[in-house]
């Protein structure tokens, strides 16, 4: 059936219960995305593994996009337990009449949440048989942040509508398309002509290009910068220290400065996403992260720590 697609339980996807709160689901979702990441997974499958969570963490990361796809999910969980949806129920995107039309409910559900993905979902006006010109043809295309780093040819294969005696038929093109510099998440890219044909002499159409960056594992995006969160024991923040940071083009050695607080941004010039015109900046947040375990000697050099020290974190309160 046309607009069936498998439903997908998000939650079960990124290993959360479905009352997770936005950390919760952000903390999952970075853990599975470095498992899976295709810099560092090089099986068969990862990345399309990766793509899927990332999927995953797009819906539920958006309030409102979640709170649409739990009504959905309340059917589709027990849909497969023989349950159809009551007669009439709307769901957000009409009436629903038994388990093909909650797949097709779904499949509507994704496309609004993704648009129409490379070699997912493709859109294009509706075909008429009397225009001359060839239809234009838009597909949203996922991009990894390091792919925008790079000069490398991205491959993308999408359908297109084809007028053939007196038909209309769908045909598969495929193009390997090179990032532009400076390109931004929700961007749309021309390419004249590489849509579907013109009838005779008449042109092609167009093929519009959606840029949907990849939720990366480790870096936020802000239009052009990036941010990462940079976790430092106690006494690196106390009395600084040299730390090896990742960043989009390699690792590079950073300076902790003593005395650093927790929350506190550092900023790195050039090593943000690239721009139009320059570069933009990664934001190293600090993040102090107490040891889960301690040992009795370590326990006698905090006390003695404390014992010593006039310092007091609440001081502020009083005033």
């Amino acid at each position: 059936m046309e607009g069936v697609m498998e439903f997908k339980d998000y939650y079960k996807l990124l290993g959360v219960a479905p009352d997770a709160d936005a950390k919760t689901i952000k903390t999952a979702y970075r853990k599975l995305a470095r498992k899976y990441h295709p810099d560092v997974n090089p099986e068969e499958g990862a990345e399309e593994k990766f793509k899927e969570v990332a999927g995953a963490y797009e819906v539920l990361k958006n309030a409102e996009r979640r709170a649409e796809y739990d009504e959905l999910r309340r059917y589709g969980g027990q849909r497969d337990k023989g349950f159809e949806p009551p007669p009439g129920w709307q769901g957000g995107r009409g009436k629903s009449s038994g388990s093909a039309q909650f797949e097709g409910d779904f499949a509507d559900f994704f496309k609004s949440a993704f648009g129409n993905r490379s070699g997912g979902f493709q859109g294009y006006s509706d075909f008429k048989q009397d225009a001359a010109r060839g239809q234009d043809v838009e597909i949203e295309m996922p991009v990894f942040l390091e792919e925008i780093m790079s000069d490398v040819a991205k491959p993308i294969e999408y359908r297109m509508p084809v007028f053939e005696n007196g038909r209309v038929t769908e045909v598969k093109k495929s193009l390997k398309v090179k990032i532009p510099k400076g390109v931004s998440d929700g961007e749309r890219i021309r390419l004249k002509g590489q849509g579907a044909p013109g009838q005779g002499d008449a042109p092609n159409g167009d093929l519009y290009l959606h840029i949907r960056l990849i939720p990366h594992p480790m870096f936020d995006v802000e239009g052009h910068n990036l941010l990462i969160t940079l976790p430092v024991a106690p006494w690196e923040a106390a009395l600084g220290a040299k730390v090896t940071l990742p960043t989009l083009t390699g690792k590079i050695s950073l300076s902790v400065p003593p005395n650093s607080q927790s929350g506190q941004k550092l900023r790195i010039k050039g090593k943000g996403l690239p721009m139009k015109n320059g570069t933009g900046d990664l934001y190293v947040i600090f993040k102090i992260v107490i040891p889960k375990n301690t040992n009795k000697e370590s326990k006698a050099l905090w006390q003695s720590l404390s014992d010593i020290s006039a310092f007091d974190p609440r001081s502020e309160w009083e005033k």
